[in-house]
């Protein structure tokens, strides 16, 4: 080493170590949160429009399952997809989808992004807060299929062939009925499953105001299953008739909708007696935590 040479300093050669941490409610502050989680979490097939924040005409399509669980793609018509339901996830799936998001507004038609880009540093700018208008709410289209995943009068082929055969063989029959509410035959059983955008500890005091009234069902051949977490938020869900016809239970949920809202309400002027919190000490030990 020659006179005056500094020694490397390693420490100011190693890459800044990634902050991965936990975002509990990822989709917090967006009015499509409740869509969004059943998206990710339970609807089959179905697709929904994306705003974004600085141009509320561009096309983006998000699709609850891509060809071969992608990220992202660009179909060769050059509409663009962004998948829900991938097989890779960081401690953030909003950067997640951001980031799949922004790399699709660049790509070409043909282009397809395998998985999310789940280790780069986190920088600003790109959470899908930064990037969708955050009052826009998803209208969510149910499919039967994927026959979506291809333009029209296309046929698939290859891998996307195969990929689409399976998908199409997993899907349960399922009908939205209201905001985060769905409907779904799964086997010889229904369920109602409702995601709530409320705090959790007081979305369970206004089901066990319900439950203590004997108001928290849809009617008869129903009953309160239990709940479970998804990404923030508390997702009831309820057992129906699974010979009634999912339009059956439309009204119902309505109106189980209408009733635990000004549940919901009557706690900021009314706490919960005795019956009602032993009633949400039950309702407690129905829980799953999903992540």
């Amino acid at each position: 080493m020659g006179k005056g040479a500094r020694k490397k300093d390693p420490k100011k050669d190693r890459k800044p170590k990634v902050r991965d941490v936990f975002v509990a409610r990822p989709f917090e502050g967006l009015a499509a949160e409740p869509e969004l989680i059943a998206m990710r979490e339970f609807v089959p097939s179905g697709t929904a429009r994306l705003t974004l924040a600085d141009d509320a005409e561009r096309k983006i399509t998000l699709g609850t399952v891509l060809p071969m669980a992608a990220a992202a793609f660009v179909r060769s018509d050059g509409e663009v997809f962004i998948g829900m339901q991938v097989q890779t996830r960081s401690s953030d799936i909003s950067r997640d989808l951001g980031r799949s998001l922004r790399w699709a507004l660049d790509a070409k038609p043909g282009d397809v992004l395998s998985v999310p880009d789940t280790t780069s540093e986190p920088v600003e700018g790109e959470r899908l807060q930064d990037l969708l208008a955050a009052d826009a709410e998803l209208e969510v289209t149910l499919h039967e299929d994927f026959s979506w995943w291809l333009p029209e009068d296309s046929d698939a082929s290859g891998d996307v062939a195969m990929s689409l055969e399976r998908a199409n063989a997993a899907i349960m029959p399922t009908e939205r009925l209201d905001t985060g509410a769905y409907w779904v035959l799964a086997g010889e059983k229904a369920h109602l499953r409702w995601v709530w955008p409320a705090d959790e500890n007081r979305l369970l005091q206004a089901l066990a105001r319900l439950s203590a009234a004997g108001e928290i069902g849809l009617g008869d051949e129903t009953r309160y299953a239990g709940s479970f977490r998804a990404h923030g938020l508390l997702v009831p869900v309820w057992d129906l008739d699974p010979e009634a016809h999912a339009r059956e239970w439309a009204e119902p949920a309505k109106q189980l909708g209408e009733r635990l809202q000004k549940a919901l309400e009557s706690l900021d002027g009314e706490p919960l007696n005795a019956t009602e919190r032993r009633s949400r000490d039950g309702l407690i030990g129905r829980q799953l935590t999903l992540r």
